[in-house]
């Protein structure tokens, strides 16, 4: 996220256009694109690993080494497919005939390119993770819950023809855990909302760039669109 969008990013908005062939406007492009997939499914890779693990003991102990290489490669390996179409859709064009100024712009043979690019771009990066994470998270939670739950049914049937300090060492191990389960569920609020928080503005200005035919669009010049892009860089230090 840092090289790969961030950076590129930076040195765009200090030299106003971009001064490069066109080549590498395109690659610019893609590796931003993919920096985006990388990072976001990257989570939800983990959320998973961390659904699997909780959820799932036993299946833990089935090659875990195996299973997150395959994770990892996955990972990459859709990121860099899903960002291809940067490639085609991104060159370096003359923002007016007849300027001799170039930028590196977004070219769409449909007019309905556009929209539906950005929209299948907010979908499968901001949308379909977030339900992803939320569904996954939700699981978790309800498992430890259910988890505590009966370990506490356990131990106070068990303390109840106790007394003294046996009794009360064992309820207190119980809320300990209570505590640390509090703990998992307040981190899990946090992951999530930081990850609506530092995209939803990103994805919001750029689908109001496609949907509202009345939106002017200068990307060199749009300090929104910089700011969210910036904010949504921001979830990576987050995590």
């Amino acid at each position: 996220v840092a090289f790969f969008q961030v950076l590129p990013q930076l040195c765009w908005e200090i030299t106003f256009r971009f001064y490069g062939p066109d080549f590498l406007c395109r690659i610019v492009k893609h590796l931003q694109v993919m920096g985006m997939f990388a990072s976001t499914y990257m989570m939800v890779m983990m959320t998973l690993d961390r659904y699997i693990a909780i959820c799932h003991p036993l299946k833990t102990l089935q090659q875990p080494t195996k299973r997150s290489y395959i994770m990892i490669i996955s990972t990459w390996v859709c990121s860099l497919v899903l960002s291809t179409p940067q490639y085609f859709i991104f060159s370096l064009s003359e923002i007016k005939n007849g300027s001799d100024v170039y930028d590196c712009w977004a070219n769409f043979i449909e007019p309905w390119g556009g929209r539906a690019y950005i929209s299948w771009i907010t979908v499968s990066i901001f949308l379909v993770p977030v339900v992803i994470l939320m569904m996954c998270y939700g699981f978790i939670c309800h498992s430890i819950w259910k988890n505590i739950k009966f370990k506490k049914r356990k131990t106070l049937a068990g303390a109840a023809g106790m007394s003294g300090l046996i009794g009360k060492d064992s309820v207190s191990s119980v809320t300990t855990i209570s505590r640390a389960k509090l703990r998992t569920v307040k981190m899990t609020f946090v992951i999530v909302l930081a990850y609506i928080i530092c995209w939803a503005p990103f994805f919001t200005v750029q689908m109001w760039s496609v949907w509202d035919e009345k939106f002017q669009w200068d990307e060199s010049e749009n300090t929104a669109v910089t700011l969210s892009a910036l904010l949504a860089s921001l979830n990576s230090c987050c995590n």
